[in-house]
């Protein structure tokens, strides 16, 4: 089960319009079924600072922003829950270990031709 910050951290999300309902149900469900299951071990951020996990994705025909999603590092666990029934062939794992590793900046760097995106993560 979620706690109670947990769980006020993400309507505070939806609230400020960061995130929709839609996806706030879902985090708030993985977050409930990352409690019952867990199968990585926890995210483990920087004692006494904020780190934020970010994803950029950029249309490379405009230039333009299609999507920018900044997670706080505690609710990317319930994040990567969450994709990875959507890209089940990402290893998340590696992820997680870059992260508990302590690293920083630019973590993942992709362009996606077919798709015409540029994927960028990065933990701050």
């Amino acid at each position: 089960m979620a706690t109670n910050e947990e769980r006020l951290k993400i309507l505070k999300m939806i609230d400020e319009g960061k995130i929709t309902a839609e996806e706030g149900a879902k985090l708030l469900s993985a977050l409930s079924e990352n409690r019952k299951t867990a199968r990585r071990p926890p995210l483990r951020g920087a004692s006494g600072s904020a780190r934020w996990l970010k994803v950029r994705v950029t249309d490379t025909m405009t230039g333009k922003a299609k999507a920018t999603v900044n997670l706080p590092l505690g609710l990317v666990d319930a994040g990567l829950n969450i994709a990875s029934k959507y890209a089940p062939d990402v290893a998340f794992d590696e992820l997680v270990e870059a992260i508990n590793a302590g690293a920083e900046g630019k973590i993942i760097d992709v362009y996606d031709e077919e798709d015409g995106e540029h994927v960028e993560i990065f933990i701050e």
